[in-house]
Formats: C-alpha cells, sequence, structure tokens
C-alpha cells in the first residue's frame, strides 16, 4: 500500500502515526513545504516573546521520519493532484504515486488588500520560520504594527510589547477576538489591552505602506499614517488547497470529509485546518482550524486509511487564553443568531472583570463565553461535544460552584 500524506504539521504527523499503528509494511510519504519536524505551532507566539527558545517547541525527536520508515520530502509543495491517475505533481514536475492520500496541508494567512506589501520587515505569523525572521530584526525595530485583533494578532502584539516595543494593533471590528467572543466580552478585553500599554484603534484597516526599502509607515482607511519599521499581518487563515481539483474533489471553504474523513473521492481523505467537517455546535459543516481537533482528526484519518473503520464526531471551535490579567475561554457557538432556536442567558459582575454568557439550542447547551473564573470551562465544552440535555435550571451553570454531579442528579 502507498500512503500518501500532505503535510508534515498535527495532522499530517499523527496521521502516519496511526497508519504505522495498523500496518508495518506500507509506504508512507509525507510532502511538505516546512523542513523540519513537528513543532507546537501554537507555541510560535512564546518564541517571539523569549519566553522559550525555539527547541523547547519540538514535539518529535529529529529522527522520527527514519524510525516511522517515512519518506520525508520537504521543501515542496503539492502542485495538482491527478484523481483518476492516482498521482500528484510537486516542484520540477515530479510525479508521487498513491493508493490512499490524506490531504492535512494546513492553512495559509489570509492576504490583505493594501499597497507597498512587497516592503522589507512585513510578516505574517503562521510558522516558527516566520518568527526566527521578526527575531532577526527585532533589535532594530522601534514601532510595530499589528493588522488584525484575532488571536494571531492578540498574541504577536503581546509578544512584541514583552520585548519592549510601541505596538499598535488595529483591528476592523469594534472590538478584538470579535470571532470568539461577544461585544461585552470584547470591550473587557479591549480595556485590558490599552490599560497595558498596547494602542488599539478599532474599525480601521491598512491601505497602504510606505518606506525605501523596508516600511516606514502605513496609511490608514480614516486618512491618518502611522510610522512603523515593523508589520505583523495577523489577519486569520484560509484552507491550503489551490492545488486541490474542485471539480473532481468537492470543496466549500474547505475540503468537505464525511465521517470517515474522507472526501467525495474514495481513497482521498482530509484533516485538519484545510478539513471542513460538521461543527458540533451549530450543526452546519464548518471549518474549526484549531490543534486539538487537527490532532484528532489526523489520528482518526490515518487509522481509515489502514483500513479500520472510525467515525469522527465532528469538529467544535474552543479556545483558551491568558490577556494579561484577563482568563478568556470559549466555546462552540458565542455569537447565535437571533432567533426563537437560541436562549441566551449571562451575567457580569464587573468589579472582578467577570462575564459569562452560554447559549442554548432546545434542551442542549452549544456555545459559551467567559471572561475570568474559566475553571469549569471544560465541563461545559464536554456538555456540548456529548450533547448533554441540561434537565436543571439553567442559570445554575452560571454558578462557579456548579459540577456534573447536579446533572446527575436530575
Amino acid at each position: 500500500m502507498e500512503y500518501v500524506i500532505i503535510g508534515n504539521g498535527v495532522a499530517g504527523t499523527s496521521a502516519a502515526e496511526s497508519i504505522r499503528q495498523f500496518d508495518q509494511a506500507g509506504n508512507i510519504a509525507m510532502i511538505a513545504d516546512e523542513n523540519n519536524v513537528l513543532y507546537c505551532r501554537p507555541m510560535i507566539s512564546l518564541v517571539l516573546e523569549g519566553s522559550i527558545s525555539p527547541d523547547k517547541i519540538k514535539i518529535r525527536p529529529e529522527n522520527f521520519y527514519e524510525e516511522l520508515k517515512i519518506e520525508a520530502m520537504f521543501g515542496n509543495r503539492v502542485e495538482q493532484i491527478d484523481v483518476a491517475n492516482k498521482t500528484l505533481t510537486i516542484k520540477n514536475e515530479q510525479a508521487v504515486s498513491f493508493d490512499k492520500l490524506l490531504i492535512a496541508s494546513g492553512a495559509d494567512p489570509r492576504p490583505i488588500k493594501a499597497t507597498g506589501l512587497d516592503l522589507k520587515n512585513i510578516f505574517y505569523m503562521r510558522t516558527a520560520g516566520h518568527v526566527q525572521q521578526m527575531l532577526e530584526i527585532l533589535p532594530k525595530v522601534k514601532n510595530a504594527l499589528v493588522l488584525g485583533g484575532g488571536l494571531v494578532g492578540f498574541k504577536a502584539a503581546y509578544g512584541l510589547l514583552r520585548r519592549g516595543l510601541k505596538v499598535t494593533m488595529l483591528i476592523r471590528s469594534g472590538y478584538p477576538l470579535a470571532m470568539q467572543v461577544d461585544e461585552v466580552a470584547g470591550k473587557i478585553i479591549l480595556d485590558e489591552l490599552i490599560a497595558r500599554g498596547l494602542e488599539v484603534k478599532v474599525e480601521v484597516e491598512v491601505v497602504a505602506f510606505e518606506g525605501k526599502e523596508s516600511v516606514e509607515q502605513a496609511h490608514l482607511s480614516d486618512g491618518s499614517v502611522l510610522p512603523c519599521d515593523m508589520v505583523v499581518i495577523g489577519k486569520g487563515v484560509l484552507p491550503a488547497l489551490s492545488f486541490v481539483p474542485q471539480d473532481k474533489i468537492e470543496v466549500d471553504l474547505g475540503v468537505r470529509i464525511n465521517e470517515n474523513m474522507e472526501t467525495s473521492t474514495a481513497g482521498i481523505f482530509a484533516a485538519g485546518d484545510v478539513a471542513e467537517s460538521v461543527d458540533i455546535g451549530r450543526q452546519t459543516p464548518w471549518v474549526n482550524a484549531i490543534w486539538p481537533e487537527a490532532a484528532v482528526q489526523g489520528r482518526i484519518a490515518g487509522i481509515n486509511m489502514a483500513g479500520r473503520r472510525v467515525a469522527y464526531k465532528g469538529s467544535l471551535s474552543r479556545n483558551v487564553i491568558r490577556i494579561f490579567d484577563l482568563e478568556r475561554m470559549t466555546g462552540g457557538r458565542v455569537n447565535p443568531p437571533k432567533d426563537s432556536y437560541y436562549e441566551v442567558i449571562q451575567t457580569t459582575i464587573p468589579r472582578k472583570k467577570m462575564y459569562r454568557k452560554l447559549v442554548f439550542r432546545g434542551d442542549k447547551l452549544v456555545g459559551f463565553a467567559m471572561v475570568n473564573a474559566i475553571e469549569q470551562g471544560g465541563i461545559l465544552i464536554s456538555l456540548i461535544h456529548n450533547e448533554i440535555p441540561i434537565n436543571i435550571a439553567r442559570a445554575s451553570l452560571m454558578e462557579t460552584s456548579f459540577n456534573f454531579k447536579q446533572l446527575m442528579k436530575s
């Protein structure tokens, strides 16, 4: 059996390990543009801020591919897939044949529309390589500009603040983390960022960069101009699927997969940030580009590729992050549409900078947002993922004393 895996991130690596667990004889080839062993991508921001060294984020040994007898074809991007002939093409028109194929190509940074993007010292923050490039110029940087108020943008801004730089964050929406929290939580977070010395401009974006060779200033949509000698673009990601033949493999935002991680073409699977599965909270196809889902999807895809049928229930968005003195955790559908299918309850305790919001659909919890006192977040995630009916007073889930025992008694 000839297995080919596109991508050496956590989804591709987990798939390779599962395949080898059930098939010791099959050939495994792994193709990826990054030329390194698996590392923890969520930790690259810690390298940027200087709290850990780059070697600390590696989570597999250097001899990993040799031990699992994997042919590592790194430094390559797949150019196209020939579904009919079961081959794919990489650079120099080299063809690679497969019996089973996994698309785990991850995601690429979402581009922005602005002139002057070819100037030096303008970065994305998606890979360890991107962070290494930033570290090389940091000694000469005074004014950093971060585009985007999502998780990547925040982590970049926090890391650069820790390095002692003056940092300005531009957010197109009215508050940070708008894709993860609602306006109430977003404003609590915004106030904390400003209080900690981060300059934040909301409802504005960059239209142009200027400089001789390196970036020197940014022109904004409100007509103002900001000095900057470093820019980090953190506007989210898009599934990396330019090589996927969309007339042969069904694609929406990501590559559509069934419960066995298989695409619309038999023998071709997808997992990780490139894959679109059913979202448990939303009950609709969705791309949840988060590390834990990528790991699970890769493992299940590998098992199915090796011939064991295992079902994947679906993905669930969730995230936890510490923002200076604030702890923020979200899960499932935080901002539902305003219709009769959903019930929302929420509470705020300003003196403790504490906020809780729960979203219900019918008798089930489908989403939540918490700022501070997040210890019960794991319980809430479990309630959503396992679709457990809530048969007690819903307000009791807002209490910091809530536990599973109360549900069991009901």
